[in-house]
């Protein structure tokens, strides 16, 4: 009876202990999450060397009932600028003149090295405040109100998903911090990324746009076949020392 009453014990024992390290691990704030993102993203682009991939891009519009497709080829610089030709066009040719073509020269100019810090998911851009945890994918992500702290149509208002594990970017959704048109009545976006090896890519982004003149649009974009420029280096970097860094600026 002793032996039996002993192996309960032990297990409450256990689990009141496994409760006591897990509070001693409290949940990080939605800034030093963002700040090791931001530490982690870097150590990674410096490790790709850059990336090369495809896209397609679909727009449909149900009040004309109008489609237009894009197949675009994207090279990502060491630094992150992003250059893009177009492989293939089909439907709607001014949807894809003024629409599709125009979101690709917005991202190229977005990502130069002098403009890009001013759009990225930073602590200079944006408040922050932590929502909760949850299950991403199979996988667990803090999720995190992003605050807009300027007006501007290169910003976001909304949510954003982090990866508990490796720091990444794993899902983001909400609207523009500023309406792109007069034209437009609402914008509402969401992209979601995948993990390739040490990697992480964008994966899928739709978008739902509702305008006075042109009703409803739906774009999708598809992302595949991202890979790498360069293989990642033997030895792994050094989060702990750049996130310090970031940390401390």
């Amino acid at each position: 009876m002793r032996v039996h009453l002993i192996l309960p014990s032990m297990l409450i024992l256990a689990t009141a202990s496994l409760h006591v390290l897990q509070a001693e691990q409290p949940t990080p704030t939605a800034d030093e999450v963002v700040a090791t993102m931001f530490a982690r993203d870097g150590a990674r682009e410096l490790a790709s060397g850059g990336y090369a991939g495809n896209r397609e891009y679909v727009l449909e519009n149900h009040k004309f009932q109008k489609r237009a497709q894009m197949l675009v080829r994207v090279t990502c610089d060491r630094n992150g600028t992003k250059h893009f030709e177009v492989m293939s066009e089909d439907g709607w040719k001014s949807a894809s003149k003024h629409v599709l073509r125009q979101m690709l020269v917005t991202e190229s100019d977005s990502s130069h090295p002098d403009t890009r810090p001013r759009n990225r998911v930073t602590s200079d851009n944006y408040t922050f405040r932590m929502i909760e945890t949850t299950r991403l994918d199979g996988r667990t992500a803090y999720v995190i109100e992003a605050i807009p702290k300027r007006e501007d149509k290169s910003l976001f208002r909304g949510r954003i998903w982090v990866d508990t594990e490796d720091y990444a970017l794993a899902r983001v959704e909400g609207e523009p911090a500023k309406n792109p048109s007069v034209w437009t009545r609402k914008v509402h976006f969401v992209q979601q990324y995948y993990k390739s090896g040490a990697f992480w890519f964008p994966m899928q982004t739709t978008s739902v746009t509702d305008a006075h003149l042109f009703g409803t649009t739906d774009v999708n974009i598809r992302y595949f076949d991202y890979v790498p420029v360069s293989n990642p280096p033997t030895v792994a970097p050094n989060y702990s020392m750049m996130e310090a860094h970031n940390a401390n600026r």
